[in-house]
């Protein structure tokens, strides 16, 4: 509720990116969440946070396969391609995707894949 509160005060926040604690590597003796929480954070997120325009999945923390269904939860934005990840890679979570894997994965949910600049402009529509 306090990011929700801060999005209506300052409608700074273009999107909202649940990204699940990775206790790898970590002095903090927590269990990772499992994707069925994931999927409820993304779902929770999508119907309280209305007032932020994008859910991005987390393919960085979940994977490609769990950020796909994340499509069919509340997600609308797939995320990027990134050439180098590092925060997250440091606990031992390393999942890569390249831009034809991420074309095809949103396509198998019957969604159309857009490319788009950092504040959400439509750049190109993979048809």
């Amino acid at each position: 509720m306090a990011i929700r509160d801060l999005q209506d005060r300052t409608g700074g926040f273009t999107a909202f990116i649940p990204w699940s604690f990775q206790p790898n590597r970590t002095e903090l003796s927590l269990t990772a969440a499992s994707g069925l929480d994931y999927l409820r954070i993304v779902a929770v997120a999508r119907l309280v946070l209305d007032n932020i325009p994008h859910i991005q999945a987390g393919w960085v923390t979940e994977g490609p396969d769990l950020a796909q269904l994340a499509l069919s939860f509340g997600a609308d934005d797939f995320g990027g391609v990134l050439m180098e990840e590092r925060v997250v890679r440091v606990t031992g979570v390393a999942y890569a995707v390249t831009k034809d894997q991420v074309i095809s994965l949103i396509r198998e949910t019957g969604l159309k894949a857009a490319q788009r600049t950092t504040q959400y402009e439509i750049v190109h529509i993979h048809s």
